[in-house]
């Protein structure tokens, strides 16, 4: 469909509208931004089959609400076009074709992981990914810090936490909100509610809280669930706080494993937080990897239906965006202390440190499509190993 003037944005079935998400989550590289952008060129620009003012409000809601930015956005086109029925398909059409890739490439691991080729092939793409996450953490920096002292001071303090500790420490994402939240001199008893929700799921739902009971997907389902409240913005955002829980708190992967959970994530389209599905399935197999991917994004899922009938109202409320805005910083710096805690895991010799430092060298010259860059490291570790 053209970009007819005469045509109205929902005048397109529904099935076509969720089969561009299937289509979108099959070939969709770059992260959340090329993706969001994806969306606006194709369905705002070239179809017509969202109208730009919806698509706006659609990628501000994604950039305040927690939850990938890509996957949010997509619920929030879908449900502006069909209310919650139209969220659910376009959810299901774009997260699936990542999580079927993900859960064949866990099935190939779990199976051949221990074969030298697969080693050597990680081998490779574990430095890749070190430099690939850098330059997006670069990029989040300048997205969203700028030159506010207060919100640097704020990624600095998680940048080295994180990096130090080797986890997200969620009270002091939520703290960083808080310091934001009072420069808008919020009045004290708003102040008091905001800061406590996230403190008190902390507590309900600490991340070991949940022991690995055989058998059981219970514990995979809460923990990837309290995870996916996490997210802002990008999905790498989610590595830190997951590194925590995963390799340091229930042990279900080890360091080079969680590395190697990452590399998949890039290696394939759609939303960076599928790599929960990996991590799922190496704990428990296809039941694992379900339970992860439905409590990663139900979350999301949730926050669109529940937020977007009233979205309008409350958008451009000051003291909510000044919330946000503490959040965003703090979870970019805990991305960029997340580079150091997997390097020093993934960089342990001079060739992965040349492939990790070429591969950034790389990104930041040209416009190089990640999975590229990912298979010359693949190749490479092949060749070196």
């Amino acid at each position: 469909m053209s970009n007819d003037p005469d045509i109205h944005p929902y005048d397109v079935s529904l099935a076509s509208f969720a089969g561009y998400f299937l289509w979108l989550g099959t070939v969709g590289f770059g992260g959340p931004i090329a993706l969001a952008g994806r969306m606006q060129q194709d369905l705002v620009d070239n179809r017509g089959w969202v109208s730009r003012e919806d698509y706006v409000e659609g990628l501000a809601l994604a950039q305040l609400a927690p939850g990938p930015l890509a996957a949010q956005l997509a619920m929030y086109l879908g449900f502006v076009r069909a209310g919650w029925w139209g969220t659910t398909l376009v959810g299901i059409a774009f997260v699936l074709p990542s999580f079927l890739m993900v859960l064949a490439l866990s099935a190939a691991y779990v199976r051949y992981g221990g074969l030298n080729w697969m080693q050597a092939v990680f081998y490779g793409v574990g430095a890749a990914v070190i430099g690939i996450i850098a330059r997006s953490a670069w990029k989040l920096t300048k997205l969203t810090i700028k030159k506010d002292p207060l919100l640097w001071g704020i990624f600095g303090t998680l940048g080295v936490t994180t990096a130090w500790t080797s986890r997200e420490i969620v009270w002091l994402v939520v703290a960083g909100g808080l310091v934001t939240l009072a420069r808008q001199s919020l009045p004290k008893r708003t102040e008091a509610t905001a800061g406590v929700a996230v403190p008190l799921l902390d507590r309900l739902l600490p991340a070991t809280a949940f022991p690995m009971a055989s058998g059981s997907v219970l514990p995979i389902f809460l923990f990837f669930g309290k995870a996916g409240l996490f997210v802002f913005g990008s999905g790498l955002a989610i590595v830190p706080f997951l590194y925590g829980g995963v390799v340091q708190g229930h042990h279900w992967l080890n360091d080079r494993q969680f590395v190697d959970a990452v590399a998949i994530a890039m290696i394939t389209p759609g939303p960076v937080v599928i790599t929960v599905s990996f991590i799922g399935y190496v704990v428990a197999g296809v039941a694992g990897a379900t339970a992860a991917a439905l409590g990663v994004f139900l979350p999301v899922y949730a926050v669109v239906v529940l937020l977007a009938p009233s979205y309008k109202k409350w958008a451009k409320n000051p003291q909510l965006n000044a919330f946000v805005c503490g959040v965003t910083a703090a979870a970019t710096g805990a991305i960029a202390g997340s580079v150091v805690v997997l390097a020093r895991r993934s960089i342990y010799d001079w060739p992965t440190a040349a492939i990790a430092i070429l591969s950034l060298a790389v990104l930041f010259k040209w416009k190089v499509p990640e999975p590229l860059v990912i298979g010359v490291a693949a190749v490479a570790g092949l060749i070196l190993r």
